[in-house]
């Protein structure tokens, strides 16, 4: 029987700047790899100057749905849109919009995964932890939903008419982008005569990482598919971003793979290197 892994994000992008080296190592060694998206970003910014124009803004919804297939494809994985409603990013003190992700109850928000999950039948689920990786409320809310799905997909009697119940092994939570990861490229750089770009970005991170690494999955040799599949996201990643300023050379030798926080089960005393260890097929 193939491995499934599903991993799960709250928009277009997410999936291409968070662990998508992983994704497309698995793919490469066979493992169906399916990445759900909750949202369409359809309130999302244009983020890269070059297009943002009134026409693109127009069409974001669109447009963001073709980059997100180009990426797709670009990481050899399936997709999937479970239909919900960007949020935004509303200031502080400003509600969320009617009927958006993050303002549903939560049964109603998860019952999209919870079918998703008894159809396509993963082995192992991958989303944020309860801080979203950042707090936009569709990362928070995304991270509710997958715990949710992960224990109520098994379960006959919760969410009725989604098909037969299924369980996922393991459930892991992104550790990728961490200050220790900022940290390493930063003296690695700086070892080798070079300008850090990762200066700023540590006077801006907290001192310490939300969640403990416990999985180091090694996938180097993804990291050029990794930009490829950002850089489809035309309208939200700026090329001139400091994300690509930093030798890929560099990162290779000095963090040749992207970090993992294993939920469940509870993780042992040794770093895990497979996202699949452990798991019966």
């Amino acid at each position: 029987m193939k491995l499934r892994l599903l991993s799960v994000h709250a928009h277009p992008d997410d999936e291409s700047s968070k662990g998508a080296a992983t994704l497309a190592r698995y793919a490469a060694e066979g493992v169906d790899v399916l990445v759900a998206t909750c949202t369409g970003g359809e309130r999302g910014d244009i983020l890269n100057p070059a297009v943002d124009t009134a026409e693109n803004r127009a069409n974001l919804p669109a447009i963001r749905r073709r980059e997100m297939a180009a990426a797709a494809e670009i990481l050899g994985v399936r997709h999937r849109f479970l239909g919900l409603t960007d949020s935004g990013l509303p200031a502080e003190g400003e509600p969320l919009p009617d009927g958006c992700f993050a303002a549903l109850p939560l049964a109603e928000a998860a019952a999209p995964l919870v079918a998703l999950i008894r159809e396509f039948r993963p082995h192992v689920l991958i989303t944020y932890d309860e801080t979203g990786g950042y707090p936009h409320p569709d990362h928070i809310r995304t991270h509710e939903v997958t715990k949710e799905a992960f224990s109520a997909a098994a379960d006959p009697t919760r969410y009725p008419g989604t098909g037969a119940p299924w369980q996922p092994q393991k459930l892991y939570y992104q550790a990728t982008l961490s200050r220790a990861w900022f940290l390493a490229l930063h003296e690695a750089t700086l070892a080798a005569g070079l300008e850090s770009p990762m200066t700023e970005v540590l006077a801006e991170l907290p001192p310490e990482d939300p969640v403990p690494v416990t999985t180091r999955i090694r996938c180097e040799a993804h990291f050029a598919t990794r930009d490829k599949a950002l850089l489809s996201h035309t309208t939200q990643v700026d090329p001139a971003h400091p994300f690509f300023a930093h030798s890929r050379e560099i990162e290779r030798q000095a963090w040749p793979y992207e970090d993992y926080h294993r939920a469940h089960p509870a993780p042992g005393p040794d770093l895990e290197d497979d996202l699949f260890a452990g798991v019966t097929p």
